[in-house]
């Protein structure tokens, strides 16, 4: 029951922080992207280090390859769907930012689905893996909601209005990790293994294709580096638990 209590805590503590932090005071441009470099540096390792070793624990080789690239294409219609996260989009335009914030703001809504079945498959398996990925996503869905709270509050004008819009995003990862685990938990133990891999390849998806192209390595290189490394560190620390 701890362990529930605690990825819900986490599902609601990225956004909810995000969401504050960009109200408040928008944090430097070296502080958000590195943020976003080590969220996706976790969001990698947790998948190839953590998810698909122990779903090889109990599928087959074959099965996790196939779900861990289904997890991939299975986002590539979402990621159609949703814009990419952008630091610096409050530079546009005004209406380009109101429609952007827009898609934003929905697209970040139908990608909490698949996050939070993420977490639940996890928590499925094992109560302890669920906490580990709900402590990845939960860093990923701190600089992405900074990133979308700051435009969106340029065009409301209204911060209660914009956190409210925001923060309710949440129930859609709510949403993925009730139907992630109450579907999944008395499945096969094959069947949970190839759905780690799908979760990682959900992770690795966003991660490639949203967080480090929005980290904009090359143009913040060293905070970029050690925010990486950091992750990196993070995930060596969670095996751990």
């Amino acid at each position: 029951m701890i362990s529930l209590w605690l990825i819900i805590f986490l599902i609601f503590a990225g956004q909810t922080l995000g969401s504050l932090v960009g109200l408040i005071k928008k944090p430097s441009k070296t502080i958000l992207h590195g943020s976003l470099a080590f969220a996706a540096s976790m969001m990698i390792l947790i998948s190839f280090f953590q998810l698909i070793p122990e779903g090889l624990e109990h599928a087959p080789a074959y099965l996790i390859i196939l779900s861990f690239f289904a997890g991939i294409g299975m986002m590539y219609p979402v990621d159609k769907l949703v814009p990419h996260i952008n630091p610096e989009m409050g530079k546009k335009e005004k209406p380009s930012i109101k429609r952007t914030t827009t898609m934003l703001v929905i697209g970040i809504a139908l990608h909490n689905i698949p996050e939070g079945l993420a977490i639940g498959i996890g928590f499925a398996l094992a109560p302890h893996l669920g906490i580990i990925i709900a402590l990845g996503i939960a860093m990923q869905d701190v600089p992405e909601n900074i990133a979308t709270i700051v435009p969106l509050y340029a065009v409301t004008k209204k911060k209660a209005k914009s956190f409210f819009i925001t923060t309710g995003t949440i129930l859609f990862e709510l949403l993925g990790f009730i139907l992630g685990y109450f579907t999944l938990k008395d499945m096969p133990l094959s069947i949970l293994g190839a759905s780690l891999a799908l979760a990682g390849g959900f992770m690795v998806y966003i991660s490639v294709e949203e967080l480090i192209p929005s980290a904009n390595i090359r143009k913040y290189p060293k905070i970029c580096i050690i925010s990486m490394i950091l992750g990196a560190i993070c995930v060596g620390l969670t095996s751990l638990i």
